[in-house]
């Protein structure tokens, strides 16, 4: 075949379940972005194979336009994962491939690492005392900490600094105490090395099994009651991987985890850690993914899209509370983090180690049965004792403001001690309902099935499923009275209830409205590490990862939330929530106690979470999940469907339905019937959906290919936005 005539298979970001076929003069290895002409359309793809013959008379295909890397951008190894991604959840590959790049590489900018802005002290700032600048707190600290870090600081580093470090900065950078300079190589860290503290016998089992499985695949599942260590498990075990100088790759399951693990790492190795997150400007993810990709990063930590990461050489991957629900995607690829890492381990014939105090019974049924190797940290370390549960009977509690006469006593008495106190409720703003006392009328949202919250501050009604907002009604819409109150609590309420029961108190409140400017976590977090906060009043972004010291009371409100549930897996999210936020009392030489306050006291959940027993939970969850045939044993896809038409969605269920029958799914495989789902209208879209089980896996994906594929192609499938869940992880 003559060079003017080579055929290549290109992936372009579609919907359609194909690579395209195009020309190009020269040879193109796979894992090359290109661009290419797609309709009215320039496209940037990727090269996947080239071919001998296409399906279409060569006098059709289009010419690549461009190339755009001088070598393949994209390893064959993450290639190969990318293709399985696509086919087990049955997704374009198109579309797979753009998902594994930074936005950057998929508009089609060059893949090169930019010099980073890093901040230095100049000979005149070295020479300024800091205590001039005690009217300036913000640009005191900066130059405290810029004294104390001589290779610089960029600007996410400054950022967890302080709120205001722009602003401090140009302060201290027009007096000419501070200069600038690029650096274009990936930096170590430039903290003091701390060793490795002693391991007590548990930790070192460990370290001990999954270091000798170095170089090999297998799973291991690390259970430790929280406080237990697990974060030192993985250092020391990551150790060994650098020294062979091999690459980690770390999971974990929120950015509000980030900080703290970069801190311990920093602390821990002088190597590159390469960042990979949401919270990062297009020019940094980037940065750390080339930096990754380049093996110029021996560690790379982020969040779930870090798991296509391509490491030059992988040794280990390490996924941190492997249980969270926040590692499944809800949209577009529906993919899990954990379970595409898993496979990437597989691949890559590395050991990878999932960690949680409270795994998500699909891990523990793989350990029991002998898939995983169990790992067990049984005890806290540093000799501290697991808190202390006690119940609070709230049908015989008259609370105010959602905070019983008792509870209000136990943060009192720490406050007395001089100790900290969290308060649990995972529900944020100031109330759920904003309620007419006179005819029982509620607040709606106009495009969602759901009731708007009261954010007080703001003085705003919001929607906390579409984001809608609008002014605080003050004059009942159905009968015109004026008795409007807010009915039940959100963080926000809690936190004013608690000023004006300890107003000497300091309260810090860590929700995604506190939260949501740059830097603000990390500042919160910052002063209660520093001991400047008194009481903790937050959702589930306090339920874990954070080591608080002095935090011996953790307070749960409203414990009962979704302790009925629609979904299935209610029971199992809502002890592994309260086990989690339970586990931030007494982690260190102080006792801790835990109450939670229910209206179901005598519930089994309740008296394993008094016992601390997470293995006799587990043992009542997969019995009633092998009775009811719901996973681990057995497999769920849900086609999910919305149309702002009422009816359209169900309507187009029903069509997919008879097409599946059609296909003859085979033994095995059930296909139920379409249903609304739980919050049917949601942000003004009518929303269905239709689940296909089987209890083998195989049976359901040979039979999930054809009908995703026959979907696609169907008439009736255009006018309705549709989607293929495979293992979903939410059944709304």
């Amino acid at each position: 075949m003559a060079a003017s005539s080579r055929i290549y298979q290109v992936a372009v970001p579609t919907p359609l379940y194909r690579v395209f076929d195009y020309l190009a003069p020269s040879t193109l290895a796979p894992g090359t972005r290109v661009r290419v002409p797609f309709g009215r359309r320039e496209l940037v793809g990727v090269v996947l194979d080239e071919v001998a013959q296409s399906e279409l008379p060569h006098n059709r295909l289009k010419s690549i336009t461009q190339s755009l890397d001088a070598d393949p951008l994209l390893p064959p190894s993450l290639l190969r994962l990318l293709r399985w991604a696509a086919d087990y959840y049955h997704h374009p590959i198109g579309e797979v491939v753009h998902t594994a790049m930074p936005v950057s590489l998929r508009q089609g900018r060059p893949a090169s690492i930019s010099g980073v802005a890093v901040w230095t002290l100049t000979n005149a700032g070295k020479a300024v005392d800091p205590v001039t600048l005690k009217r300036t707190p913000a640009q005191k600290r900066l130059l405290d900490v810029l004294s104390l870090s001589p290779a610089g600081l960029d600007a996410e580093q400054l950022a967890q600094i302080s709120l205001r470090w722009a602003a401090a900065l140009k302060a201290l950078r027009s007096k000419g105490w501070v200069s600038s300079h690029q650096r274009d190589s990936w930096p170590a860290s430039n903290t003091d090395i701390q060793g490795s503290p002693l391991l007590n016998p548990g930790q070192q089992a460990a370290v001990t099994a999954v270091t000798a499985g170095l170089g090999q695949f297998r799973a291991y599942l690390l259970h430790g009651v929280t406080g237990s260590g697990k974060t030192e498990v993985y250092l020391n075990v990551i150790e060994q991987v650098l020294a062979q100088g091999k690459q980690a790759l770390v999971l974990v399951p929120e950015i509000s985890l980030t900080p703290q693990l970069v801190d311990r790492f920093a602390r821990r190795f002088r190597a590159p850690i390469a960042l990979l997150h949401s919270g990062l400007n297009d020019q940094d993810r980037l940065n750390a993914w080339l930096a990754a990709r380049a093996d110029k990063a021996p560690i790379v930590l982020g969040t779930r899209s870090a798991v296509f990461t391509p490491l030059k050489n992988p040794g280990l991957i390490v996924v941190d509370e492997e249980h969270d629900a926040s590692y499944k995607q809800q949209d577009g690829l529906r993919y899990s983090a954990r379970d595409v890492a898993i496979m990437y381990a597989a691949r890559e014939k590395i050991p990878i180690l999932l960690g949680s105090a409270t795994p998500s019974l699909e891990s523990l049924k793989k350990a029991r049965e002998g898939a995983y190797t169990l790992l067990e940290l049984p005890d806290r370390t540093g000799g501290a004792g697991m808190p202390d549960v006690r119940l609070l009977d709230m049908r015989r509690l008259k609370p105010s403001d959602g905070l019983s006469l008792p509870l209000r006593e136990a943060v009192a008495a720490r406050l007395a001690k001089g100790e900290q106190s969290i308060l649990f409720l995972n529900r944020r703003g100031f109330s759920p309902v904003w309620m007419c006392f006179d005819c029982g009328w509620v607040a709606p949202c106009k495009r969602c099935d759901a009731q708007l919250t009261l954010h007080q501050k703001k003085q705003k009604l919001l929607c906390h499923h579409c984001g809608a907002e609008q002014e605080v009604v003050r004059r009942c819409p159905s009968c015109r009275g004026e008795n409007l109150h807010p009915l039940g609590e959100g963080t926000e309420r809690v936190e004013g209830a608690l000023q004006n029961f300890f107003p000497q108190a300091r309260i810090e409140r860590i929700d995604r409205d506190s939260t949501a400017r740059r830097g603000a976590l990390e500042e919160k977090l910052r002063r209660v590490h520093a001991g400047e906060a008194d009481i903790l009043v937050g959702t589930q972004m306090l339920s874990k990862g954070h080591d608080f010291p002095n935090v011996t009371l953790v307070g749960i409100l409203n414990a009962d939330q979704g302790l009925y549930g629609a979904d299935f897996r209610s029971g199992e999210r809502l002890f592994q929530l309260i086990m989690q936020v339970s586990g931030r009392a007494g982690r260190a030489d102080k006792p801790g106690e835990v109450l939670i306050q229910t209206w179901h006291p005598d519930h089994p959940l309740f008296a394993a979470l008094q016992r601390h027993d997470f293995h006799g939970f587990a043992e009542l969850a997969l019995n009633e999940r092998r009775e009811t045939g719901y996973p681990p044993y057995s497999h769920l896809a849900l086609l999910r469907a919305e149309s702002p038409m009422p009816g359209a969605a169900l309507s187009f269920l029903h069509d997919a339905r008879t097409l599946a029958v059609r296909l003859s799914p085979g033994a095995g495989v059930q296909i139920l019937s379409p249903a609304p789902a739980p919050m049917e209208r949601r942000a003004g879209r009518h929303r269905a959906q239709l689940l296909v089980q089987s209890a083998q896996r195989a049976p359901l994906h040979d039979f999930l290919a054809q009908w995703v594929r026959q979907l696609a192609e169907a008439k009736f499938a255009k006018k309705t936005r549709w989607s293929l869940d495979v293992d979903p992880v939410d059944m709304y």
